[in-house]
């Protein structure tokens, strides 16, 4: 990646906020990596450390048109980005679609939140489930911007387990 900004066809400076998740690629380990948004991430984060396949996963903001944003500014709403989890899967012991199924299971999908062929696919599956419209979005994933330490494995810094396969219900706040 250059250090150089990009820049628009009027010569203006792009901003680096909306460019695509570049980093996430470069794993280097055999993972891919995908994003999710259900709202607040920290529940959505401990549903996939409990995913067997997931690697790891981060938390962070994504989506939104501020450079660098920290909690208290996405908290505000001025920035457009949603709280987000990124998530490190080994592909052969966890597919996509199963990580998709999680989502879905994880979320009300008729509220809207900030949350392409295959995910479009589920959507379109999981809409015959629900009477009102899901207005679940799917977009590209936009540059991550990891979240403060302090938000990262939040949950189970409080005490509830991550543990592969872990059935526990999850408390809101640890």
């Amino acid at each position: 990646m250059s250090s150089s900004p990009a820049v628009t066809t009027d010569g203006a400076a792009a901003n680096p906020a909306l460019e695509p998740d570049t980093d996430a690629a470069a794993t280097g380990e055999g993972l891919e990596v995908a994003q999710f948004a259900a709202g607040c991430f920290w529940s959505v984060e401990l549903t996939y450390q409990r995913l067997p396949g997931v690697a790891r996963t981060e938390v962070g903001y994504s989506q939104g048109h501020l450079d660098e944003p920290t909690y208290e500014l996405v908290c505000a709403h001025g920035t457009g980005h949603a709280e987000v989890v990124r998530v490190h899967y080994d592909p052969e012991t966890c597919t996509y679609a199963a990580l998709l199924d999680a989502f879905w299971k994880k979320i009300n999908t008729t509220t809207l939140n900030r949350q392409e062929r295959l995910a479009r696919e589920s959507l379109a599956e999981e809409q015959n489930k629900w009477e009102d419209p899901i207005v679940t979005e799917i977009l590209p994933a936009r540059r991550f911007y990891p979240a403060e330490e302090y938000h990262q494995r939040y949950l189970e810094k409080g005490g509830q387990s991550a543990e592969k396969g872990c059935t526990d219900p999850m408390r809101c706040y640890g």
